[in-house]
């Protein structure tokens, strides 16, 4: 007899599979990704960052127009699904109370937020059904979330989603580290987090990611003590995932050689795929242009060598010459474009078979 999946309970909402759709930036996972994985019973994700038409209309509206964006595809993914949707915002945007204020007002079930740690996000958030979900990785990051939230506004996350180095774009590690394959690996960290997750009353769910490719890795976090898994990576190779085709190509056509650490703007190192944009940031060739956003608090202008929201935004809109496609590190295994709902079929029918 074939084995069954549990489900993920992150407070009262119930999710079956236990799968959580990474929130991709720039505009790569919106509503159409995060409406199709919620309609297969898992939690769609819609990254905040980068998602108005900025580059078009620099200056004072940048938050307004991203604000704005993010209302509207919140309610695209609304009218297409009933299932749960979520919104991820990151920590170290510019405009990250304006982003969770929209999320807020629109009703969205669940928060996620990490590049920095989320220590004030429960003040924004008044609402309490609807769900916060901090991603670390560390347990000093998760101790230091859970002690900030539990004094200051009686509350603990209703889950938390550890981060593996093996993820693709903007990664909590040291640089150094990542470049010699000394950073901590996700089992040691999924254990010694759920060990301090279950500490708490209620316990909180812990939620493994970075470098989950297939049903058989999926089978090994929840043996190690995962309530669920986020995936990313799988699901930039779908129909419904909102980048240009050759974003997607790019996933089909690299090799596991491509996958190569790059030092961010943001602070943090990132894995992407390779490329002459990469290789020129590299060799110093990339000048970064004025900043008319300021999208990022800590990004100086001044000494970065390139602008990272231009270049995402190139990338996931098919321009490949002027950025670069972030990538977790199994894209190279990924050789075909398929639907959500068969994505989702496989990945149940290989835990079964793990």
């Amino acid at each position: 007899m074939k084995k069954k999946l549990p489900s993920l309970h992150i407070g009262d909402l119930t999710v079956y599979p236990p799968i959580i759709q990474g929130g991709m930036g720039v505009r790569v996972s919106r509503s159409g990704l995060a409406a199709a994985v919620a309609n297969e019973g898992c939690v769609g994700v819609i990254a905040g960052v980068g998602l108005g038409k900025f580059e078009n209309r620099p200056g004072k509206e940048f938050e307004s127009l991203n604000s704005d964006a993010l209302r509207e595809e919140i309610r695209k993914a609304r009218s297409m699904t009933s299932g749960i949707i979520g919104v991820n915002v990151m920590v170290v945007l510019s405009n990250y109370k304006s982003l969770i204020k929209t999320a807020v007002e629109e009703g969205i079930d669940l928060i996620i937020s990490g590049a920095g740690l989320p220590l004030e996000l429960p003040k924004f958030v008044p609402n309490r059904k609807i769900k916060l979900i901090p991603i670390v990785s560390s347990v000093r990051a998760l101790q230091i979330i859970c002690n900030k939230w539990k004094r200051n506004f009686k509350r603990l996350p209703d889950a938390v989603i550890v981060e593996g180095a093996k993820a693709g774009g903007h990664v909590g590690y040291d640089y150094e580290d990542m470049i010699a394959d000394k950073a901590p690996l996700l089992d040691d960290l999924l254990t010694d987090i759920v060990a301090l997750a279950n500490t708490f009353e209620p316990k909180i769910p812990v939620i493994a990611a970075g470098g989950i490719f297939d049903g058989k890795d999926i089978d090994h976090f929840l043996k190690l003590g995962a309530a669920g898994v986020q995936m990313g990576t799988r699901f930039v190779c779908t129909d419904e995932c909102d980048a240009h085709e050759n974003f997607k190509q790019a996933y089909v056509k690299a090799k596991k050689e491509d996958l190569v650490i790059i030092k961010s703007p943001v602070g943090l190192p990132g894995r992407v795929i390779n490329s002459k944009f990469v290789q020129d940031v590299k060799n110093g060739k990339t000048v970064p242009a004025a900043c008319n956003f300021h999208c990022l608090r800590t990004c100086n202008p001044k000494e970065a060598p390139y602008c990272i929201a231009k270049a995402l935004t190139s990338a996931a809109e098919g321009d490949l010459d002027k950025g670069f496609v972030f990538a977790g590190s199994n894209a190279y295994r990924c050789n075909e474009i398929i639907p959500v709902k068969k994505l989702i079929g496989k990945l149940v029918e290989e835990y079964r078979n793990a």
